[in-house]
Order: C-alpha cells, then sequence, then structure tokens
C-alpha cells in the first residue's frame, strides 16, 4: 500500500482487540502466480475488547475469491472488501467460523513481504506486518493463535513443503502431479511468526536431546550443492540450544527445529516459531569463502534467532511499540552466548564499537527515538539500533544493578507469569522488581527518553584528607519531540588504580564498601568519596562500558597510557587506546596539523609488548577509529576530506613508529593450516591482519608486493579477503590484478562476490562513483536482491564518507535516484539506503546543504511509499 501523508500510530491509542482468533487452519495451494490460500478462523468476541466492534481484517494487495460464515457462502452485501481490509459489520454471534479465500501472486511480489518467490523457491516473510498480504486478518501481535497449516504443489516444483510446528502427515495428491503436507503448531502464536517453504532444497539433518530427555530433529534446508557449507551453522544451533538451557533454563518445545537459507531477505533472519527463514549470508559458510567474521555473524546470528523461541516466541510483545521487549532482550542473550563462545572482553569491544557507529549515530540525529517509541508512521522503519543494541545495553544495565541471581529470578518470574503471553515494558519489568525488591520507576526511562546521556566525570585526589572525591554530572541533549530530559539511572563500574598498577578498595565516606565495584548514579549532580587513599589513582570509570553513555573526564594523556598498560578492565585499556587517538584525530581535522603522537605510540608499544593479552583483543585496541567514528566524535561542521587526511597521516605515523614490532607480529603470527574459524585462531589472522595494513599504508612497493602475495597464496578467505582490503586502498597494478582475479574465482558465489561489491564501493577516490555505476550494470548485480543492493549501494553511502559526501552534491544525488527507482519494488530497503542520510546535519555548510538539497527531492516526489515518506521527513525534521 502507498499512502503519500501516512497516519501516526500511537502507544496512547492502544486498545485491546475487539475480535480474537483461537485456531487458524490454512490450506495453501502453491503457484507461481495465482497461490490459492482458503483460511478458516475460530473468531471470538474478546471480552475485554469492544463490544460493539464489527470484525476487522488486515489485508494488503490481497484478491478475495470467497467469504464464508459457519459454512455458509456470505452475499456481498453481508461485508465489505477491499485489497486493504475485509469487514463484518454484523457478525453472525459472539462465536463463529469465517472461511476466507484469496489468490495471491508470489512471482509479483517484490516487496518481499509476505509470500514471494526466491530462486523459484516459495518463502514467507511476514514480521512485522506480511501475513495481510497472505491473507485477510487481525494482523496485530497481540492475537493469539494455534495454526495448523495444510500446504500443497507441484512435486517436481517444490518437493520439500515446510510449516511451523510439527510435520502431521503428507503424502501425494492422488491423479495429480501434486504433493501436500500438514503442519501442526501447538503453541499459540501471532500472525508475525507464522512461516512456509516450499521449493527444491536439500536437507543438512542433524539431532538434539534436550536437558530432559526429548529427541528433537533439527534440519537446514539449503540450495541443492550447498549442503558442506551449512555445518557450521548446524554446529553453532546445537550450542545454542544447550547454552540457553544452561544459562536460562529455557528448553526447546517442539518435536523439530528447522532453519532454511534464501537468497533474497530483507532483513538478517526470522525467529518464525520452529522454522526460522534466513538470509543464506548468515547460514553458508566454508574456509574459501567465509571470513572470521562471517563464522562469528553466522553464530550470533543462529543463536539470535534460536533465543527467541522464548524472547519473543513464547513470550511475544503486545504491540509493534514494544519490540525492544523481544528484539533487544534477545540481542542481549545472544551477545552474552557469543561472549562465552568466544573472548568476553573482544566481544565487548565490538558490540560497543557496534552500538556507538550506529546507535550513538543514531540518537545525535533526526531519526532518534527512544527505546521504546511514543508513535510511528511506519514499523518497518523503527527496526533501528536503538530499539535492538540500545535495548540490549538496557537489559545489561538492568543485570549490572541488580546482581546475576536476582537477575535470573526476574528472568525466570518474566516466562512463568506471561509464558503463551503478548507482553509490555512493564510487565518485564515488574518481574525485575519483584524478583529483586528494587523500584525500576527511574531506571524505567531508558525506555521512554531518547538520547544519548553526556556525563562528565572530574575525580580530585586530596593527600591530607587521604581521599578521592569524584564528580559525576549527568545531562541528556534535546531529541526530536524531547526538549527537555530527566536523569537517569545510570550503574557505572569503577575502579581506582593505584602506582602499582593494583586496583583500590573502595570505601565511600559513609562507610559502605563497594563489592561488585558499582556505583549507581541517579541524579543530574552527585559526588562519591572514596577513603583511605594514600596516593593520586587513576580513575577506571564505567568499566566493560557497564552504561551506554558519552563520557569525558579529566584524565590527562598520561593518565590514558598508564590505563592502556595497567588497567584490569579490558574494555577500558581499549578506551584509553582509543581515546588518545581521538585527541590526535580531532585536533588534525580542524588544524591540518595532526598534533604529537607519542602518548599514543607509547601505549601501542606497551600494548603489542604485553604477551599476555589476547591477539584478538590486541587487533582491536592497536586498530585506528574509522572516519564514521571520528566524524560521531567531532559532532559538527564535519569536513570529510579532513577527516580522512587526518586518519590516513597518523595512520602511516604508527606504521612508522611501530614498523619492527609490526613485522615481528606479521612474522611470528602466520597460522600453519588447517584453517579453523575458532576464537584463538581468529584473533591471530586477526592482529596479523591489522599489522599488514599498517605495514602496506605508506604504498611501498615492497610492502604492497607482500600484500599481493598474501593475496594469491591464502587457502581462507579472511587472509585472502584482508589482503584485497589493503591492496584496494593503492592505485597500482597490483590492484587491478587482485580484483579480476578475486572475481574470477568467485563469480558464481553471489555471496563472496558481495564482497568485492563492497571493498570496491569504499576506495577513497574521485573515480569510485563512477565505478559504483558500471558496478550496477554487471550482471552479478541485481536491484532485486537486497543482500546486493546493501553490499555495493550501501556501502558506498554508509562507509565510504569523502566519497557519498562529494562536494558536488554527486555521491547524494546517486543514491536518491536508486531511492527512488526501489522505491515502487521494495519500499524497505528503499528506506533503509534512504537512512545513510541521518547524519547530514553535522556536515559542514556545502555538503549539509547538498543533502539536505538531495532529502527534499525525495520528499517532493509524488507516490512515495509509507517506508520512504517517514524517513525522508523525519531527516528534514
Amino acid at each position: 500500500m502507498r499512502d503519500a501523508e501516512p497516519h501516526p500510530v500511537r502507544l496512547a491509542d492502544y486498545r485491546p482487540p475487539a475480535w480474537l482468533v483461537d485456531t487458524v487452519h490454512l490450506d495453501i495451494s502453491l503457484h507461481p502466480t495465482a497461490t490459492r490460500v482458503i483460511s478458516r478462523l475460530a473468531l471470538r468476541r474478546n471480552p475485554k475488547g469492544d463490544a460493539t466492534a464489527p470484525v476487522l481484517l488486515d489485508g494488503d494487495g490481497l484478491t478475495l475469491v470467497r467469504l464464508a460464515v459457519d459454512g455458509t457462502p456470505l452475499a456481498g452485501g453481508a461485508y465489505e472488501a477491499s485489497p486493504q481490509a475485509l469487514i463484518l459489520r454484523h457478525p453472525p454471534s459472539d462465536r463463529f467460523t469465517l472461511e476466507v479465500e484469496t489468490l495471491v501472486d508470489p512471482t509479483a511480489n517484490t516487496q518481499l513481504m509476505g509470500l514471494y518467490r526466491s530462486r523459484d523457491n516459495y518463502c514467507t516473510q511476514c514480521e512485522p506486518e506480511g501475513f495481510r498480504r497472505i491473507t485477510y486478518f487481525p494482523d496485530r501481535s497481540d492475537v493469539l493463535a494455534v495454526y495448523t497449516v495444510r500446504v500443497e504443489a507441484s512435486r517436481a516444483e517444490a518437493p520439500v513443503l515446510l510449516s511451523n510446528g510439527n510435520l502431521e502427515r503428507s503424502g501425494p495428491i492422488p491423479d495429480t502431479d501434486r504433493h501436500y503436507a500438514i503442519w501442526h503448531d501447538p503453541w499459540p502464536k501471532p500472525s508475525y511468526l507464522f512461516a512456509l517453504v516450499g521449493g527444491n532444497l536439500s536437507k543438512v539433518p542433524d539431532h538434539f536431546v534436550t536437558a530432559s530427555g526429548r529427541p528433537v530433529d533439527l534440519g537446514i534446508y539449503v540450495e541443492p550443492g550447498k549442503e558442506a557449507r551449512a555445518t557450521y551453522a548446524m554446529d553453532a544451533l546445537k550450542r545454542s540450544m544447550r547454552w540457553d538451557e544452561k544459562v536460562f533454563g529455557r528448553e526447546y518445545d517442539l518435536d523439530v527445529f528447522n532453519i532454511v537459507a534464501v537468497s533474497d531477505f530483507n532483513m538478517g533472519a526470522m525467529e518464525n516459531k520452529g522454522l526460522n527463514i534466513f538470509n543464506d549470508k548468515y547460514v553458508l559458510a566454508s574456509p574459501e569463502t567465509a571470513t572470521d567474521t562471517d563464522y562469528a555473524g553466522i553464530e550470533s546470528v543462529i543463536a539470535h534467532e534460536y533465543f527467541h523461541n522464548w524472547s519473543g516466541n513464547r513470550v511475544t510483545c503486545r504491540d509493534w511499540f514494544q519490540l525492544c521487549l523481544k528484539e533487544g532482550l534477545t540481542v542481549f542473550r545472544d551477545q552474552e552466548f557469543s561472549s562465552d563462545e568466544r573472548s568476553r572482553p573482544v566481544k565487548r569491544i565490538s558490540d560497543v564499537r557496534t552500538l556507538k557507529a550506529a546507535q550513538f549515530t543514531e540518537d545525535a540525529g533526526p531519526l532518534s527515538h527512544p527505546v521504546r517509541p511514543e508513535s510511528y508512521h511506519e514499523i518497518n522503519n523503527f527496526y533501528t539500533a536503538t530499539v535492538y543494541e540500545k535495548g540490549a545495553e538496557v537489559v545489561r544495565m538492568l543485570k549490572t544493578l541488580l546482581g546475576d541471581e536476582d537477575f535470573r529470578a526476574g528472568m525466570d518470574l518474566y516466562y512463568a507469569r506471561h509464558d503463551g503471553d503478548a507482553a509490555t515494558i512493564e510487565d518485564f519489568l515488574a518481574a525485575f522488581a519483584e524478583a529483586s525488591g528494587r523500584d525500576l520507576s527511574q531506571f524505567a526511562l531508558w525506555y521512554s527518553q531518547a538520547g544519548t546521556p553526556r556525563v562528565s566525570a572530574q575525580g580530585q585526589f586530596d593527600p591530607a584528607a587521604r581521599t578521592y572525591r569524584l564528580d559525576i554530572r549527568q545531562e541528556t541533549p534535546p531529541t526530536p519531540a524531547q526538549p527537555e530530559k530527566k536523569p537517569v539511572v545510570l550503574p557505572l563500574a569503577i575502579g581506582l588504580i593505584g602506582p602499582d598498577g593494583q586496583d583500590l578498595p573502595l570505601t565511600l565516606d559513609d562507610g559502605r564498601n563497594l563489592p561488585r565495584h558499582v556505583i549507581e548514579v541517579t541524579q543530574a549532580e552527585q559526588s562519591f568519596v572514596f577513603t583511605g587513599i594514600d596516593a593520586r589513582p587513576v580513575l577506571s570509570l564505567n568499566r566493560g562500558f557497564s552504561a551506554p553513555i558519552n563520557l569525558s573526564t579529566n584524565l590527562a594523556d598520561a593518565d590514558l597510557v598508564f590505563l592502556a598498560a595497567h588497567d584490569r578492565d579490558p574494555f577500558n585499556r581499549f578506551d584509553a587506546l582509543q581515546g588518545l587517538a581521538f585527541r590526535i584525530l580531532k585536533a588534525g581535522a580542524a588544524s591540518g596539523t595532526l598534533p604529537d603522537a607519542a602518548p599514543l605510540i607509547e601505549a601501542a608499544r606497551l600494548l603489542l609488548a604485553d604477551s599476555t593479552l589476547d591477539p584478538a583483543f590486541k587487533a582491536q585496541a592497536l586498530a585506528i577509529p574509522g572516519e564514521n567514528e571520528i566524524a560521531r566524535e567531532i559532532g559538527s561542521n564535519v569536513d570529510p576530506d579532513a577527516v580522512f587526511t587526518a586518519r590516513r597521516a597518523l595512520k602511516r605515523q604508527l606504521a612508522t613508529a611501530l614498523g619492527t614490532e609490526l613485522e615481528e607480529a606479521y612474522a611470528a603470527l602466520a597460522a600453519p593450516p588447517p584453517y579453523s574459524p575458532g576464537a584463538a585462531a581468529a584473533g591471530r589472522r586477526a592482529l596479523r591482519n591489522l599489522a599488514l595494513d599498517y605495514l602496506t599504508s605508506g604504498g611501498a612497493p615492497e610492502a604492497i608486493a607482500r600484500a599481493k602475495a598474501q593475496f594469491m597464496a591464502a587457502d581462507n578467505m579472511t587472509d585472502r579477503f584482508a589482503a584485497l582490503a589493503v591492496l584496494v586502498q593503492h592505485d597500482t597494478p597490483e590492484r587491478a590484478e587482485a580484483l579480476d582475479d578475486f572475481y574470477r574465482r568467485f563469480v558464481t558465489d553471489p555471496l563472496v562476490i558481495d564482497k568485492w561489491l563492497s571493498l570496491q564501493a569504499q576506495i577513497p577516490e574521485a573515480g569510485t562513483l563512477e565505478r559504483v555505476k558500471d558496478l550496477t550494470l554487471l550482471p552479478v548485480f541485481s536491484m532485486a536482491n537486497p543482500n546486493r543492493v546493501r553490499a555495493l549501494i550501501g556501502a558506498f553511502a554508509t562507509a565510504n564518507p569523502t566519497q557519498f559526501h562529494r562536494p558536488d552534491g554527486a555521491g547524494h544525488d546517486f543514491l536518491v535516484d536508486v531511492v527512488l527507482g526501489l522505491d515502487a519494488k521494495n519500499p524497505q530497503v528503499a528506506a533503509r539506503m534512504l537512512s545513510a542520510f541521518k547524519t547530514f546535519r553535522q556536515l559542514e555548510p556545502l555538503r549539509r546543504a547538498s543533502a539536505e538539497r538531495a532529502l527534499r527531492r525525495v520528499a517532493a516526489t509524488p507516490g512515495l511509499s509509507a517506508d520512504v515518506t517517514d524517513i525522508a521527513t523525519r531527516s528534514l525534521s
């Protein structure tokens, strides 16, 4: 549905559904262009709803064929039907069965919402409002029903037929070339969790035995010939199932669990009950085609979607304003899983970098919104970093405040109280308040208040009194529709480090000890005085990034060097190095000349020499902040060219100063075959490839030759791709040769070609825009495939600031042309592409004006989708 002026949906307007659906029986006859859907809904008037309301069922582009009540066909005057809605103004009783028959065209469904085709396979995507594109239904998350699905198709076209729940029976349909399967899901679920798949797919089978001894059949379905590339995903699934039993006490509840990998998908994956549908990017991996990052991503996303079985499925969200209740909570759970499976410090650093890059940027711009928004025009646009990543941080703060025992008790109470329910944030917090005895009313502001708090911490040592006074001030800047902010609860993990590098005991002046080393800040201004301090300590605050804040302190460069060398908290060791780098880069971008980098070089040298540290941690800590990170720190009047120049200069300076150490690291970290995606081996590759990047930064011929040699000799995609990423930064014959070689090797593998497209889109050179346009003409690229669009267009717009924000505006105009072309076919992807403009107000005036003109061209275009209209309007507000 296209709507130039979408009407806002408001949390305050929520009303319980007037009608409930107890059971849904679907009979779906698959056909490429005319799929027939017969739904039988057992409707019941909701005693908590409007007693006089008609039956109102949602639709989206539907063709109604037939309608019957309790088996009796309805005449045309007994109902109102349009492609967008079906209304029975005079229901026959408070309970009846409604039978609805519709026709849908999966092949023409380019939105990839509802029932559509991906490489001749049928699949569905129903979250948030895609089920209404299949049949008329009260398509809202608080209408839960038990589903039985009969699906039939041509045996030749779709030998595999899958849906939610357990398979009851299947077989051929006599005297036809068709067959059927009947699936039953005993657990009530909302329509957004419905799923169906039909196609020519190969199954990778396995099994799992739950903690209570119940067997579960596992299956991952992929395109024939790709079975071997699903083995890691299966291993990750089994580890996820066991971990959720051990850590959260959550056991799987069906006889089967299936995953299907599809090539055309708007998102990463979808947690449909018992039948998860995945973008194949997050299933398929082999050493030759997937990087260490890909393997980690597969592990994380497999876990995320499986964990939804409880945090999202068994307990779902009452309405889409509560989206963080399932997504933020489940991101927290998958982060904890990956932390346990890999390196907790490295995972924490990676997650915080993602949070700052995506969510802090979102919070600082026109698209800022609370973790639970008050209203929306298009719910597709609220699957954001704020809902996911900041939502996870809020859950993490809750655990920090309550402690492990009370947090687990709160989770258990929440599941026990709301199993089979559609819950709210208030329900969630109430369980923790009851389990812990804590008042969480102020903490709840994290869900309703947008923006990233700015926290200033000033420490002062008094040698005469043997005290250390810490003064903290917090404020949250105004955001759209929220000019005034209240102080929030800040659980700040803290350490005071003595001259010997050891943490000091923490005793407050009121005699209280801090056994968990966490101070709770609840006021706009608050002071803490620590006693028994004999020498000036160095403050280590917000350890582990215990609160998602922008923190400033009065620490000197020497203090940051000290923290980088001695802090027992790995995150703050990392953050100290990053803080030194940001100070240099911000000054360099402003003046055109880098200030003295000696403190950063000293800290980096100390860290490189520390043999007790994980190579993966060193790789994270020694990486220079990216251009977008630097721009975020600058905040306003950003010149992308100045940022790029400062970053390149600092990188080359570090490479020169640390050349010997980097050479030694590169030589020492060469990993013997065979390749392993495990954390230890991946960490060695990460540090070695960082060293290669530094050593090649000056473009010396011998360094280019070394990168080319690594590219040619690599026995895994991580090392090959890292070498290619280094080579593309230098306009040399070796770059062209390596790009051509990579293309020839992998031209038939779309997921690998995505990497090739993305790298070229990020080349920081004046010719990149034309290169990107040329790449869109290649047979390997398709505007109809979201992965290709994200890889090429998305990478150009979000990861190449000097070229996307060209002073002549050509980069902006290009993206607008792409968005307007996509909008008619896939509004969701178009809107995501347009959100690349979310930081335009931080640019210097010339580029800022260009970006605003581009956005206004979008906003002035008639017939826009609600998705794109929403992003354009909010970006310009």
